[in-house]
């Protein structure tokens, strides 16, 4: 198996004075407000609100980037076209392929317009446009709808004559558990699974399970709540489901997988048992671990000059899959 597919990355580098200066500001003034915030659904539907004014402001995208709305049923989204060179040509992007991308929020926060740091350079790096879809979320919708306009989204490019080998599924935190849960269910119901699927930080685990990798180490998420809003998604539910905590899915079956993390997040220890249970399950999986980065730092690629280092690693993951599909025989690419 390529090496660029099946390996285990933990990038020595000397941690930048704009990662230190984030961690700190995040662990002073992020982290004390979530922990006061997530607590009752009126607090939830109030950071709803403030994050949703905080995207109406003007996005900071590069002149080469575009972007354009698209409807799926119950749900919407934005094609993001990309480009990291001002004098690049976004004809030159392969359209016959596509990033379906799954933003993250704890399943009530957050939007496509929010996750445009990320979007736009995975379509540069990966020579795709970006579909980043606008699935429903809590505190109004349950995590099955969230997961149903995921596969309606998936489903529709499929009728729009894309193949599933030119599919790459991506997602971070919650947009990494619906990532991880839509394999499973695709697989599941004998659909056609897509090339490969990248994981930002993945939130897998929704069990009662105590997070205590992390607990005070994390400078973004407090273990406390997550625990609190996983208890509160799952309500009603098999909290141990594999649809509900991938992290006990069986992988048997599954295209390779990127999953990256940080050996300072509070999410890192399941992230990890997902890679480890997916290659006993003979799923190949680059896994990533980032040092004393926080929680989804690609979202920070505009002022973190690790977050902007990642994106080549993605890019490099997605042309190995390809190469790995042509070696095969395959007649389409990832």
């Amino acid at each position: 198996m390529n090496a660029d597919i099946d390996v285990d990355v933990r990038p020595e580098h000397p941690l930048s004075w704009q990662a230190i200066a984030a961690n700190g500001l995040l662990r002073g003034t992020m982290k004390p407000i979530s922990a006061v915030l997530l607590r009752t659904t009126a607090s939830l539907v109030v950071a709803n609100r403030i994050i949703e004014l905080g995207g109406r402001l003007p996005g900071l995208v590069p002149a080469t980037v575009s972007i354009e709305q698209e409807s799926f049923g119950a749900c919407s989204g934005e094609w993001v076209r990309g480009s990291g060179e001002p004098d690049s040509d976004l004809e030159e992007l392969d359209e016959s392929k596509v990033v379906l991308y799954l933003h993250g929020g704890g399943y009530f926060i957050c939007s496509p317009v929010t996750h445009r740091p990320i979007t736009w350079r995975l379509s540069a790096v990966t020579q795709r446009p970006v579909l980043a879809l606008d699935y429903r979320q809590g505190p109004q919708h349950k995590l099955a709808e969230s997961l149903a306009d995921a596969l309606d989204a998936y489903r529709a490019l499929l009728d729009r004559g894309f193949a599933p080998e030119g599919i790459v599924l991506a997602g971070d935190s919650a947009g990494g558990h619906l990532a991880l849960a839509m394999l499973l269910s695709l697989r599941d119901n004998g659909l056609p699974l897509p090339a490969a699927a990248i994981c930002l930080s993945p939130w897998a685990d929704l069990s009662d399970e105590r997070k205590t990798a992390n607990r005070w180490a994390d400078p973004l998420l407090p273990a406390g709540r997550v625990e609190w809003m996983a208890r509160r998604w799952t309500e009603g539910l098999d909290n141990r489901d594999p649809l509900v905590s991938p992290v006990f899915g069986d992988y048997t079956g599954l295209p390779p997988l990127m999953i990256v993390t940080s050996t300072t997040e509070v999410l890192r220890e399941e992230a990890h048992r997902v890679a480890e249970r997916a290659r006993a399950d003979g799923v190949p999986v680059r896994y990533e671990e980032w040092r004393k980065m926080p929680h989804v730092f690609a979202l920070m690629a505009d002022i973190l000059p690790e977050a902007r280092l990642v994106f080549p690693h993605m890019g490099q993951f997605v042309e190995a899959v390809e190469a790995a599909a042509k070696a095969e025989g395959g007649e389409v690419a990832a």
